[in-house]
């Protein structure tokens, strides 16, 4: 499914400036620990978490993911989306919990 979809389908709100939102994206992943999904996640995997701070584009970027979800209405600092627009990293948030985003997004991919 592409990233576009998911925005639309999850109702989720872009915050940083990217040119493509046609990514394809492949799975999901939930972790606020940096080194697990650095140990875990699959390329074109869409990350959900609740980490704010620049460290998580850096994380994307390493692992070729196609975005990132924050959860429970938190927004991203300036400094992470400066850095997600220069990597051109999707980052996108949501008002609902970790536990209902994945599932929804669950339902979406499979």
């Amino acid at each position: 499914m592409k990233l576009h979809q998911i925005v639309k389908e999850l109702e989720l709100e872009v915050k940083s400036k990217v040119l493509n939102l046609d990514k394809e994206v492949s799975s999901g992943y939930a972790s606020d620990l940096l080194s697990d999904v650095i140990a875990s996640a699959k390329k074109d995997s869409i990350w959900i978490t609740l980490q704010i701070h620049q460290n998580i584009i850096g994380v994307a970027a390493l692992k070729e993911l196609a975005g990132i979800i924050i959860v429970n209405g938190r927004k991203p600092e300036a400094e992470t989306l400066k850095k997600a627009e220069q990597e051109n990293i999707p980052i996108m948030v949501t008002k609902l919990p970790a536990f209902e985003i994945i599932g929804k997004l669950y339902r979406l991919l499979r």
